[in-house]
């Protein structure tokens, strides 16, 4: 019984050792040689990749107007970009056969730029107004059919504030799509008034009236001049047209402001101010 099992044992044995090759030491030994050259390639590179990333970080933060924004997600491009090409470097040291891996990729790659298309758009559309700075952050813009104070420029979207205080997220690519007004990127603005008299009303004395007004106004810029001009003979009422020039921020308050008192001033002057009115002889023929 106990040789016949010692003849199991010694047949079991020899099938065993009929698998291993001969040169074994040889095959492990290139193996780990492989292995060490592929961890010694995913160390260097990705020392190698940090430098890089960081040097096109330090490069790009000395150009004028670049966003830290736009740097932060170029660095981050480049540093997957440049780790998937270490990490397929070591596999292919270890023997992987890496075609198939960039062939998934490339497909992938497709595949979610279809799906991302309009992102891709809104990211790309991001870029340029970072670059190129149609506005910033606190500029009043209109755009996209929107108007409001700018709160927040993003790659992929930009955050508007309107007057009465609502927020709205804007697609960068609706507001590259169409055309952008700077409201305040100047310092100064042009308020433009309309003001409309009677035909018996005295011409002369009006534009006296008005260039009185205008010139008293503490945050009108005289140096830059104004305008009180007859523009136009309408069909019920002699109009001029008035100009002045003030600083951005002071815009909306002169307009106002200047709109009041021109009606007070006329009330007090007795310039009329024509507004439409019902054919009363007509209604009295019927």
């Amino acid at each position: 019984m106990e040789k016949e099992l010692e003849k199991n044992i010694d047949n079991i044995t020899k099938d065993i050792t009929s698998y291993i090759p001969d040169n074994i030491v040889e095959i492990l030994g290139s193996y780990a040689f492989s292995l060490v050259m592929a961890l010694l390639i995913f160390i260097i590179g990705k020392w190698a990749v940090n430098k890089i990333v960081a040097l096109l970080g330090k490069v790009l933060r000395k150009v004028k107007g670049m966003d830290e924004t736009l740097i932060k997600f170029l660095e981050n491009i480049v540093y997957y970009a440049l780790m998937i090409v270490v990490l397929l470097t070591a596999l292919g040291k270890l023997g992987v056969e890496t075609t198939s891996f960039l062939a998934i990729l490339g497909a992938a790659g497709l595949a979610i730029g279809l799906a991302l298309k309009d992102s891709l758009g809104n990211f790309a559309s991001g870029v340029m107004i970072i670059m190129f700075k149609p506005f910033k952050v606190g500029d009043v813009v209109t755009a996209a059919g929107v108007t409001g104070s700018v709160s927040e420029v993003g790659i992929f979207n930009s955050v508007f504030t309107t007057p009465d205080n609502q927020k709205i997220i804007i697609p960068n690519g609706a507001i590259t799509s169409g055309s952008i007004t700077n409201i305040n990127a100047n310092d100064t603005r042009r308020v433009d008034l309309v003001v409309g008299i009677g035909y018996e009303d005295d011409i002369k004395k009006t534009k006296d009236v008005l260039n009185d007004i205008i010139s008293s106004h503490e945050k009108v810029l005289l140096d830059k001049g104004i305008t009180v001009a007859v523009s136009e003979l309408a069909d019920s009422s002699v109009n001029f047209v008035v100009r002045a020039w003030v600083k951005t921020p002071d815009y909306w308050d002169v307009k106002f402001a200047l709109t009041e008192t021109i009606k007070l001033r006329f009330d007090a002057e007795g310039i009329s101010i024509p507004f439409p009115q019902q054919d009363v002889h007509h209604y009295n023929k019927i």
